[in-house]
């Protein structure tokens, strides 16, 4: 499967929902608390390990969704990302490390 922008939009997308419904949650959570409400010790922490766990989850969707994005390739059908315009070779030459032609390929 080819992972495109749209997947990388949608991954940041599902991220931001996340952290606005959790933390939304979490603030009603401590106002519940800090109000006095009768509940049980495992309430309290049940949903506090929720909220944390959700939490890192968006992280990690909001990261990889990121990773798309820079990644993706442009409409041109140049793959964007780190270094991609230097990584350029010459078609018919063997290329080295970092697209630099190979000592003794008649190169250069």
């Amino acid at each position: 499967m080819r992972l495109e922008r749209k997947h990388g939009w949608l991954l940041v997308g599902v991220a931001v929902w996340n952290f606005v419904i959790w933390l939304t949650f979490a603030k009603n959570l401590y106002q519940a608390h800090s109000s006095g409400e009768d509940r049980a010790t495992a309430y309290w922490v049940a949903h506090s390990v929720l909220i944390v766990v959700d939490l890192a989850i968006g992280v990690v969707l909001g990261l990889l969704g990121l990773k798309i994005l820079c990644d993706a390739v442009t409409p041109g059908g140049r793959r964007r990302g780190p270094g991609s315009a230097t990584r350029a070779r010459v078609p018919g030459r063997p290329a080295g490390p970092g697209g630099e032609p190979r000592p003794g390929s008649g190169a250069g």
